[in-house]
């Protein structure tokens, strides 16, 4: 009797045990499930490319550009892109050129003109350029400035004033709209500044420079 009776508990504890077994499988279960959907979110987040750091070379609204007929110089004219784009040309009309380099609307021209003209070769070179730029943060004079001609983010932060003190040089921020979708680049201007080679990175239209302050260290 005390043999059997001694082996009632362990048959009950195990008994107990198991019902809880089967919780903790369901609870990992829906732990990995939860970490597999948040891999795919990371997985599904875009990569944007980098704001390119050349010289721009599209026109755009606002932009003023020289047309030359070597064959036939009384066409010879300069005109500024409207804001719809485009230019409004004697024999051919209306012309799209923003977003376009000057070498794609001359070779466009150069196609229009070929049965106008018996010498159809046409010069664009851009004469004034409208860029408009938003600079914020820790320089002097923060707000808009605009350039009539082809400008580095140096140049238009120089244009606001310059940094001050508490400016954080290696954190700068150039945020730009691109095909409906904000892109950005942190730029880091102390080499330059410090007078190494550094490749340029030139403003587009509506382009938005933020020069953060440094962090204080407790």
């Amino acid at each position: 009797m005390d043999l059997s009776l001694g082996t009632v508990p362990t048959e009950v504890s195990v008994k107990q045990d198991c019902p809880a077994r089967p919780d903790l499988f369901r609870i990992v279960r829906k732990l990995f499930a939860f970490a597999l959907v948040l891999c795919a979110g990371c997985q599904q987040t875009k990569t944007h490319t980098p704001i390119v750091a050349q010289t721009p070379n599209y026109l755009n609204a606002g932009d003023s550009v020289r047309i030359t007929f070597p064959a036939a110089p009384e066409l010879n004219q300069s005109q500024k892109i409207g804001t719809d784009g485009s230019l409004s040309l004697p024999l051919v009309g209306e012309v799209h050129a923003a977003g376009k380099s000057p070498q794609q609307l001359q070779t466009e021209l150069a196609n229009l003109y070929k049965s106008q003209l018996q010498d159809n070769e046409v010069l664009v070179t851009l004469e004034t350029r409208a860029v408009p730029v938003v600079v914020s943060g820790a320089v002097a004079k923060p707000g808009k400035v605009v350039f009539e001609r082809p400008a580095t983010v140096l140049e238009a932060i120089m244009e606001a004033g310059g940094f001050t003190p508490e400016a954080d040089l290696k954190k700068v921020s150039v945020i730009r709209i691109v095909k409906g979708e904000h892109y950005s680049q942190t730029l880091d201007l102390r080499p330059i500044l410090r007078g190494k080679p550094t490749p340029a990175v030139y403003v587009a239209n509506g382009d938005v420079i933020y020069v953060p302050e440094k962090l204080l260290n407790f």
